[in-house]
Formats: C-alpha cells, structure tokens, sequence
C-alpha cells in the first residue's frame, strides 16, 4: 500500500484485538476471495500476560474459538483448558478447607479455556496474515467518512509511523474496543443501570489455591487436583476477586465490586487493593504479599459496563467487541458476545454479497443480539449483594448455568442464531424463559435478605449432579431442526422445573416469602405441563455436599 494510494476493500476493520482478528478470521473461512484490511493501533508482538483482561472464556467462546474458528490446536495445546468456574465464601477467612466451595470436581464434557491475551493475539494475528487478512499495526485511525447511499463506500484514513494512508470500503467494522470510533460518531453510547467497577493485576507467578490447604481430604475432592486451573471466584457481599491463571506463567487477579459497598477508592492502587485483601480476602493476601515485587501491571475501570442503541446496520457498517457494549465479567460473556456479534456480522456480509436486501435482517439482528444482552445482564445487574450468600448463590450459579447452556449455547452450538424462521416458531417458549430469568433474579434477592447465609464446609460438586452434567454434555450434540426444536422445549421445561424446586425450598426455610412474579408465571404453564413432581431433586440436596 502507498501513500496517497485509495484502494477499495470489501471489509475494513478497525481494531485488531480479539474481536476484530477472529472476525477477519470468520470472513475469511467464509469467503476465501474477500479482501479484508484490519488495521491495529498497537504495535505487534504484543506483550505477554499483562495485556488485557478477558482472560477467562465460557462455553460459546471456547466453541467459536475451538471449532468455528478451526483454532482447537492451538486452544489445546498453547492455552490452558479451564476446570471450570470455581467459588470460595472465604471472606475474612483463611481457612478455605472449612467454608463452602462451589465447583466441579472433574472436567465436564465441553471444554472451555483461560487465555493469555497476549499470547492468543499474536497468534491471532500471524493467523490472520496466513489466510490473506491484509493486517497493519501501529495504525492510528483519524478519521471516517460513512457512505451516504446504499452503495457509496465508506472512506476512512489512518497513520502509521506519521504517513498517512486513504482507502474506501464496501463494509465498516469497528472493533476498536472502548475507543468506540463509529460509537462517538454516531451517537450511539447508552449507559445502562448496572453500577460496578473493577481493578486488576497480573503477577508472574502461579497461584496455586490448591495448596491453601494441607488437609489431604479437600485436596483429594478434586480430580485432578488443580483447582488452579479454574476461574476462582473469592466471595463476598457486594463484591468477587477473580484468579486466573494464564499460560505464560503469569497470574490474573482482579477485585469487581459494587460501589455502594466497596468504593473505588479504596482499591485504586496496587496497595489500597492489598490493604483490601488484608481485611476482605486474607489468605490472598498472605499469598501476594511476598509477591509483591513480582507485579506486571496494575489497571482499574470505573461504571465498566454500558450498552449501544444499535450495532448492526444495513448501511453496511457495523460494531462487535467492546465498540458495541459489554455486561460484567462475573460470568465471563466477553468472548461469547464476540462470537454472537461476529457471526451475525458474517451473515450480513454474506447477504450482502447474495445481492439481498438487508434492511430487515439487520433490525432483527440488532434486536435479538440486544434481547441476548439485556437478558444476561439480569444476571448481574443489583445482584452484587447476594454474591457473599452461601445458601442463595449456589442456587443463583445453577439457575443461571441452566439458562445459559439450556438457551443461548443451544443457539450457537447448534448453529440457529440465524434461523430466524425456526426461532420465530419458538418465540412463546424463548420469551417464556426470558421472562423466568428476570423472576429468578428478583426472587433471589429477596430469598437473599432473609437467608440465613450458613457458610457450611462442604463442597457442592457439579459434577454430582446428573442432569447438570448432561446439560453441559448435550452441547456437543448435532440436532437437525425438529431435534433443535424438542431440545428448547425440553429446556424451557427443565427451567420451569427447576424454578418450583428453587421455589419451594426457600419458601419451605422462610414461609413468609413471597414467590411473587416467578411463582405466577409458573403457575401460568401449570395446566398441561409435565408431572414435575416426577423429576428426581435438581438441587444440592445435603448428602450431595463432600463435607
């Protein structure tokens, strides 16, 4: 490319982090003849370890990165396969052996992984260029013209090493992360209602939590014995601390906390946040504290989580990553909403290409990708202050796990984010469990401000739960459309299931409680529905807990 040149690209992308590369990577898989142009603002390599955060991935990223990408050698044998999501109401304790543990004690069937960033990125990028993405780093953006008609392309240039670069472009793909370029210039940032903020660090050294404890019997509750391995999740009242390990050999460790009982400005510097594990966490801090000279890096974000008024349009431009919108990392959605954004990208492109219209296929992408988003974010959004419940988020963790793996995996594992005929047909049953989600959600709450909050020490095992593990084996099923339509039936009942048990139970401990919203709605789908009380019990029950 020379200066003054304008050529004309059939994708442009601005930003070559994890959301621009594996789309220009999922365009290219697509259509091998597309010229896709990502231009990147960092400088490559880019470093190891401390980098960027959105290290830990769930089930649909993993699978998007692993399969739909093709990237599953590098994933297995580069990156580390995550043990899971892992919690500890270990607040102000140091005996992690003798609180209660929520976690599987074995690997369950989908894998899923915990990804040094920098690592991946480079890879991602060297990937890229081997499959004819032309990639440029160290390119500055300066500015965008967005085509004025349905055909006209979009123009933009950008700098790199202070020369200056024009081209033209039939799509438009901003992947910028926070900067939101087309965000800024459309208008288009929306501030949504959850109040959280986050610091983090890395340290470049292993964090083994497995070795917390000499007692050969919490030890051997796992198998393998690497609880390392997973996402720790250490608990508390209106906040959590993330421990991730990443492949480099570094450490990730983050405080997300609520403001209303934590503020930021007592965890803003590397040591107001170790003065805050001393008092929140302090077996963490016993172990960071002769750590200290092994700090990388140290990062924090105020209000973290906002929404967009649109990201997908049939002007034929378009926002995916963190340009568009992003939850809380609680769960760890990041990746997973790349891959949703990324694929509904794809098929745009494609139509476009098909010659089809795109107007409408556009406004339904940008709602159902919208109706994704809101539903998760329920998850998070005033739910902080259960978070240190030992009785009522376990509960919480199953629900939501069920809703995850029972709906929006079935989507992108089965590949109908973009039958949209075939979700029409389904629409009762999928706005039938949305609507339970948010019930949940404000049922648990309230169980929350009368539980007892009893911090047994026991460890609830997922594992040990039968139809849990086969929720998350049945991902890997291959369902035709009629197979695909029993199996969201079949999850719309196992969640309504699922919400009487979670029901009964608190309303049994706590008889004043009213079931409220969600004990309506299920009484909505009584009439006719299947003999619940034929279910074997869902819940941990007390001889499922290893004391």
């Amino acid at each position: 490319m020379t200066p003054g040149a304008h050529p004309i690209h059939d994708v442009v992308i601005m930003g070559g982090g994890l959301a621009g590369l594996t789309l220009a990577l999922q365009l290219k898989s697509r259509f091998e003849d597309l010229d896709v142009l990502v231009l990147e603002r960092r400088s490559h390599p880019v470093p190891l370890a401390a980098h960027k955060v959105g290290e830990s991935s769930v089930e649909i990223g993993a699978h998007y990165f692993d399969t739909v990408l093709g990237l599953k050698p590098h994933m297995q044998q580069v990156q580390l396969r995550k043990f899971g999501f892992r919690f500890f109401f270990s607040e102000g304790r140091r005996d992690i052996d003798r609180v209660t543990e929520i976690g599987a004690s074995r690997f369950l069937s989908v894998p899923s992984y915990q990804i040094d960033r920098g690592i991946f990125e480079n890879y991602l990028a060297e990937e890229a260029a081997r499959r004819g993405v032309r990639f440029v780093d160290g390119a500055v953006v300066g500015g965008v013209d967005l085509g004025g008609s349905d055909d006209a392309p979009h123009r933009l240039h950008w700098t790199v090493d202070g020369v200056t670069y024009v081209a033209r472009t039939r799509w438009l793909v901003d992947a910028c992360g926070r900067a939101g370029l087309l965000k800024r210039k459309l208008g288009l940032a929306r501030p949504n209602a959850h109040d959280a903020n986050a610091v983090w660090f890395r340290i470049s050294e292993r964090i083994h939590i497995d070795e917390w404890s000499d007692d050969p019997a919490w030890r051997a509750r796992c198998d393998p014995q690497a609880r390392w391995l997973s996402t720790n999740h250490l608990v508390g009242a209106g906040y959590w601390v993330w421990l991730i390990p990443l492949a480099s050999g570094s450490h990730s460790v983050g405080i997300v906390a609520d403001p209303k009982l934590h503020p930021l400005d007592t965890m803003n510097t590397f040591d107001k946040a170790m003065d805050w594990f001393r008092t929140w966490q302090p077996r963490l801090y016993d172990e960071l504290d002769g750590k200290r000279d092994k700090l990388q890096d140290f990062m924090f974000f105020r209000k973290f989580s906002y929404g967009c008024k649109q990201v997908f349009s049939a002007q034929r431009w378009a926002l995916t990553g963190e340009a568009g919108l992003f939850l809380d990392p609680f769960y760890s959605p990041g990746s997973d909403f790349i891959a949703l954004s990324n694929t509904y990208i794809v098929d745009l492109v494609a139509r476009d290409r098909a010659g089809l219209r795109l107007q409408a296929r556009a406004q339904l992408y940008d709602q159902i990708y919208h109706s994704f988003y809101e539903s998760t974010l329920t998850l998070y959004q005033d739910q902080y202050p259960l978070f240190g419940d030992p009785e009522v988020l376990p509960v919480k963790v199953i629900w939501d796990y069920t809703y995850y793996w029972g709906v929006l995996s079935q989507m992108f594992f089965q590949q109908k984010l973009t039958h949209l005929a075939l979700l029409g047909e389904l629409r009762e049953d999928l706005v039938h469990c949305q609507r339970l989600n948010v019930a949940m959600q404000a049922f648990l709450r309230n169980w929350s401000d009368v539980s007892e909050k009893r911090n047994a020490a026991v460890m609830l095992d997922q594992a040990a739960l039968p139809w849990f593990a086969e929720l998350n084996r049945s991902l890997n099923d291959k369902l035709d459309d009629d197979g695909f339509r029993e199996r969201v039936r079949a999850s719309t009942a196992l969640l309504h299931a699922l919400a009487r048990e979670i029901v009964e139970r608190a309303v049994q401990a706590h008889p004043r409680l009213d079931s409220g919203a969600l004990g309506r709605l299920l009484d909505e789908r009584k009439a006719g529905a299947p003999d619940e009380a034929a279910r074997p019990a869902m819940l941990f029950l007390a001889d499922s807990a290893v004391g």
